[in-house]
């Protein structure tokens, strides 16, 4: 199954900052992190001994100064799991061993879900044999705070858009203060960033949600500005039908638009062609899969296959 918007929504926000995996890992799960002076990505690329590759998600490894050295600390692999994967109870063990041997220093396995049922079957303890138990950090929808304060979101960007994946569609009195939040925080950052972290929070929220929010001239005009949307501003009361046909059609513009750019940023080659098939889409559904499908996808006729 190809990744997903999600899936590689939640990791970018650990490879723009990857001291965020520390915040995640002291801040949420109240673990110990020793201190640092840097945090880096690493190799993904875990291998045995034997000619057998395994990739992680991200790997970040803290540097500290140590004797007038730079050296390893600690380190985490971060996993992003949508719903139960029997073989990651074998592989996630194999991650923080190979790692730990690689650069010599304390490794974890940080495990982060929007599902609750995925973060109880995480958490269990995975028998090595022997006696011996390999246990996961897990950062479930429970354990991921509620992020609604605008200082805080604007301290730590990826976290308030983090608390709009857990709790956007919960009730719309939770959800919408948590997408204000995460909305105030991303508009400063660069357009990359905004543009993605702008359709993560928006595919996080429930219809509800977003429907209060677009009483909000602030999110409507950053969601609009993000994905490119346009939309007619001389339309009447007496329109409504054209107005939500209009909406609709900026709301597909501003996808293709954002397809468009991922494409571009991946160094994909596009013709013509298919440019003009994306533009031209009108279907929200197909549009949705396209997104979906852009991270993984070798070629653009891949994509639209």
């Amino acid at each position: 199954m190809p990744p997903s918007l999600n899936h590689e929504g939640v990791i970018a926000l650990v490879r723009d900052r990857p001291a965020f995996a520390a915040s995640l890992l002291r801040e949420v799960l109240h673990a110990e992190v020793p201190h640092f002076t840097e945090a880096r990505l690493t190799e993904a690329t875990l291998n045995q001994l034997v000619p057998i590759e395994y990739h992680a998600d991200a790997v970040v490894l803290f540097i500290d100064l140590v004797d007038h050295e730079n050296k390893p600390v600690f380190g985490t692999i971060c996993e992003v799991q949508l719903q139960p994967d029997a073989r990651k109870l074998f592989t996630w063990p194999l991650y923080s061993v190979a790692a730990r041997a690689r650069h010599e220093c304390p490794f974890v396995v940080t495990v982060v879900t929007a599902d609750p049922a995925t973060s109880r079957w995480a958490s269990q303890p995975i028998d090595l044999g022997g006696g011996n138990q390999f246990r996961a950090r897990v950062i479930g929808p429970e354990g991921i705070p509620r992020v609604t304060d605008r200082d805080l979101a604007s301290r730590e960007p990826q976290l308030a858009v983090l608390s709009v994946l857990a709790h956007g569609r919960g009730d719309v009195e939770t959800a919408v203060p948590i997408a204000r939040a995460a909305v105030h925080a991303v508009l400063p950052l660069p357009e990359e960033q905004r543009v993605l972290y702008s359709a993560l929070i928006e595919q996080a929220l429930s219809e509800a949600a977003r429907k209060a929010l677009a009483m909000d001239t602030q999110i409507e005009k950053f969601f609009s500005e993000a994905h490119r949307w346009s939309y007619d501003q001389g339309k009447t009361e007496g329109k409504a039908e054209g107005e939500a046909k209009g909406k609709a059609e900026g709301e597909a513009k501003g996808k293709a638009e954002a397809l468009l750019m991922f494409l571009r940023q991946r160094g994909l080659a596009m013709s013509s062609d298919q440019q003009h098939r994306i533009r031209t889409c009108t279907e929200l559904a197909t549009l949705d899969r396209w997104l979906d499908r852009a991270f993984s996808a070798a070629s653009v006729d891949e994509l639209l296959a």
